[in-house]
C-alpha cells in the first residue's frame, strides 16, 4: 500500500510559478512510476506528467511541456512538480498517483492517488 499527499497548490498570478509536493508512505516508494493528473470543473481528469522509478524517463502533456518540470527524491518519498509560466487554463485540482507497473499516461495505470492539491491562475 502507498499513501500519497500533495501539498503546495494555491493562488498565483498568470505567468508565475507553483511547485507541487507529494509525500509518499511506504518503504517501496522507490520502486513505483509516479505521475501528476489535473481535473478542471466540468473537465475529465488528464494526464499533466510521469517519471520512472529511477527519474530518468520523464513524459509530459503536450498543454505543459517546457513550462513544467516532474522531479523525484526516493531518499525523501517524494515526487514534485515545478510549474512555471503559468496560464489560467492551468486551473485544477491536481492530483499525484503511483503504480508498480511501467510508467504510463493512462489514468488507469495507476494504482495509488492521492486527494488533489487546487492550483488557481488569475488573469
Amino acid at each position: 500500500q502507498v499513501q500519497l499527499v500533495e501539498s503546495g497548490g494555491g493562488l498565483v498570478q498568470a505567468g508565475g510559478s507553483l511547485r507541487l509536493s507529494c509525500a509518499a508512505s511506504g518503504r517501496t516508494f522507490s520502486t513505483y512510476a509516479m505521475g501528476w493528473f489535473r481535473q478542471a470543473p466540468g473537465k475529465e481528469r488528464e494526464f499533466v506528467a510521469s517519471i520512472t522509478w529511477s527519474g530518468r524517463r520523464t513524459n509530459y502533456a503536450d498543454s505543459v511541456k517546457g513550462r513544467f518540470t516532474i522531479s523525484r527524491d526516493n531518499a525523501k518519498n517524494t515526487v514534485y512538480l515545478q510549474m512555471n509560466s503559468l496560464k489560467p487554463e492551468d486551473t485544477a485540482v491536481y492530483y499525484c498517483a503511483a503504480t508498480a507497473r511501467d510508467i504510463t499516461t493512462r489514468l488507469y495505470g495507476y494504482d495509488y492517488w492521492g486527494q488533489g492539491t487546487q492550483v488557481t491562475v488569475s488573469s
